[in-house]
């Protein structure tokens, strides 16, 4: 009987492991590919190993202004987000009020819009203030747009936060908004952590919307720089384009690292203590 339970749990672990290696398989061609000048659509391992394609993308300038945009976009949107989520996830977070529950569900519900049904109304608004072709108005789409979930989301936070640590700040001699600051939102930092990587990623990746909202070359971030850029030409230097796509992940591998290791700092270190 234990011959049998240990050949079914070997068997379903091998079934595991070639699932993982299905999906693997697609990861490995972008890292692959960046490093072989020869790279083609089949998944193989380079002879050589080489940089050629790293170099030849940066120094012809295809990397510098679009990810300059790119980085524009994704920081203010998370700045903004993170101010405006925790101001006003606070509210809903310490007070009663009428109708606190339909408004929850209300911001619930507009976080699940599909953006694609804001295209038009969008594009209209746009036009009538002046926003086509600027980066002020994507970053106020990618804003409009996380706010809702990020509310959510921070509102969960601040709600494990004891309101005693907050009651003590105020006897204490603390405003508000000095409580806010210095008491509720460091505890709550692994919130802040999650909104903030999130609202980052939301902008950093997204593509239809500066596809539409954006007109000029010198605008356009790396995620539509990438499409517009490889999509031109007849035949496509998949080595380069490979290279491209590796040098885009990088800023959200090495925030979620950072950030990660932030989970456990705020967690074990001073948001617990005092």
């Amino acid at each position: 009987m234990a011959i049998r339970r240990g050949l079914t749990s070997i068997s379903v672990y091998v079934i595991l492991v070639i699932f993982g290696l299905f999906f693997l398989v697609p990861l490995l061609w972008p890292i692959l590919a960046s490093f072989n000048p020869n790279a083609s659509l089949s998944v193989t391992v380079p002879a050589h190993f080489s940089l050629i394609n790293f170099q030849t993308i940066i120094t012809n300038g295809l990397v510098a202004q679009p990810f300059a945009n790119s980085f524009i976009l994704a920081i203010s949107t998370m700045l903004l987000v993170i101010i405006l989520a925790s101001l006003a996830a606070y509210p809903l977070s310490r007070y009663q009020f009428s109708f606190k529950g339909p408004l929850m569900y209300a911001i619930l519900f507009a976080s699940s819009l599909p953006i694609l049904a804001l295209v038009t109304p969008l594009y209209a608004m746009y036009a009538s203030l002046n926003l086509i072709d600027t980066l002020q108005g994507v970053i106020l789409f990618f804003v409009a747009s996380a706010l809702p979930f990020c509310i959510w989301l921070m509102k969960n936070f601040l709600d494990s936060v004891p309101f005693e640590l907050e009651e003590a700040a105020w006897i204490d001699g603390a405003s508000t908004l000095q409580g806010l600051i210095h008491i509720l939102l460091p505890l709550a930092a692994p919130g802040i952590a999650v909104v903030g990587v999130w609202s980052f990623l939301v902008a950093w990746t997204n593509f239809f919307v500066p596809l539409i909202i954006l007109q000029s070359q010198n605008l356009l971030p790396a995620s539509v720089h990438i499409y517009t850029f490889f999509g031109s030409y007849g035949q496509v230097n998949y080595g380069q384009l490979a290279a491209y796509a590796m040098l885009y992940t990088l800023p959200a591998v090495v925030l979620y690292t950072l950030v990660s290791r932030f989970f456990v700092h705020a967690v074990s270190g001073g948001g617990l203590k005092g």
